[in-house]
């Protein structure tokens, strides 16, 4: 990827009046950040939301200043610059409408891997909520020590999720919501640096931005959108991981919580989660795997597909065949990634896929390639 669209893509981020949602949709329709900026004044006539004001938010020689010094910050400090054209940027968090158009990292990881799920909590957390991170991401790593766990660095569940994910042997990513030249909490230091060999810190935020109360909430988007599942470990009745949460049914993401008594504080946001249907019952990482798909057992092996059985398949469907034959039950998000498809089109394909008799949809999103 050239510096150009980096440079670009930073610049896009800080035009005025834009946003989220127009960045990417912009990017989407033009191909690019460099080819946006290039058919500015061509705008109106190539796009139909190109107004007068999108134009001219475009025209912004201080965003693109901004955008070169960011680009010597990034490299000088070997951080990788990721844009929405990047092979390595998350995926899943590129299906979603209001997907960052560049992301900063700092560490060593694969976002793509075949399943990443993000664990978040009150920074109030109970010893209940402290053994069931512990006692989860274990039993997890056991059953699929690939896993990526997505938290924010915070107190309480965050930093225990982080915690224990390094215990078990996890990779382990933190959103931040501040740039890569600082860290809060600062006591979280030690945990954030041992991160860095096999996981890392990820932000959409440039260096000198300070960790605001807003940039939480906007934080809390990628961790949902990144992840194929999201578990609230401990919650009260408000707080920024129940907005996760939200975020996540918003996204189509799995979501899940762990009961707790009905009286105690930390656990009155799950318990709510659960009753309103906005998350399932989580109890052991054996439920999780099993809701979402994972179970190994009853896997097709590859040799008891043949092509054949399936003369009338597109190159898509094929590739999807393909994915569940070899690695059996996957869920949507996890093909979406592994096929390279936009969650949309995926989406018509695996109904195509049922109502022929190809495929079949299991619990929690997933999806079982039927023998014949």
């Amino acid at each position: 990827m050239s510096n150009d669209e980096r440079i670009c893509s930073i610049a896009l981020s800080l035009c005025p009046g834009i946003g989220h949602i127009g960045a990417k949709r912009l990017i989407d329709k033009m191909g690019s950040a460099v080819e946006l900026f290039r058919q500015r004044k061509n705008l109106p006539q190539l796009l139909s939301e190109a107004t007068p004001a999108v134009v001219k938010a475009l025209d912004c020689p201080d965003a693109f200043r901004r955008a070169e010094r960011e680009l010597e910050f990034v490299e000088k400090n070997r951080i990788t610059c990721l844009t929405l054209k990047d092979e390595a940027y998350p995926s899943r968090m590129r299906e979603c409408e209001d997907a960052p158009v560049v992301l900063f990292f700092k560490g060593h990881c694969d976002f793509n891997r075949l399943r990443v799920i993000s664990v978040v909590g009150t920074r109030r957390a109970t010893e209940y909520g402290k053994q069931f991170c512990n006692d989860f991401l274990r039993d997890l790593a056991a059953l699929y020590p690939d896993t990526l766990v997505v938290s924010g660095l915070a107190y309480g569940i965050d930093i225990h999720a982080h915690r224990a994910a390094l215990a078990h042997g996890l990779s382990t990513v933190a959103v931040l919501a501040h740039g890569l030249d600082r860290l809060y909490p600062y006591t979280h230091r030690k945990t954030a640096v041992e991160m860095l060999e096999g996981g890392g810190l990820l932000t959409e935020f440039l260096s000198e931005t300070n960790p605001d109360r807003h940039n939480f909430v906007s934080r809390n988007r990628i961790v949902a959108g990144m992840s194929d599942a999201t578990i609230v470990v401990e919650s009260a009745l408000k707080g920024g991981s129940l907005i996760t949460a939200d975020l996540a049914n918003e996204y189509q993401r799995d979501c899940f919580a762990l009961p707790g008594r009905i009286h105690d504080a930390a656990s009155l946001g799950c318990n709510r989660l659960i009753h309103d249907n906005k998350a399932a019952l989580v109890e052991s990482a054996e439920d999780f795997v099993e809701a979402m798909g994972w179970c190994t057992a009853g896997r097709i092996k590859p040799e008891a597909v043949q092509r054949t059985l399936f003369p009338n398949l597109t190159s898509e469907e094929e590739r999807i065949v393909q994915l569940l034959s070899t690695h059996g039950d996957l869920h949507i998000n996890t093909l979406v990634v592994k096929a390279d498809i936009p969650i949309n089109r995926m989406s018509t394909l695996l109904f195509e896929l049922e109502m022929r008799g190809v495929i079949k949809a299991l619990a929690g999103g997933s999806y079982h390639l039927l023998a014949f």
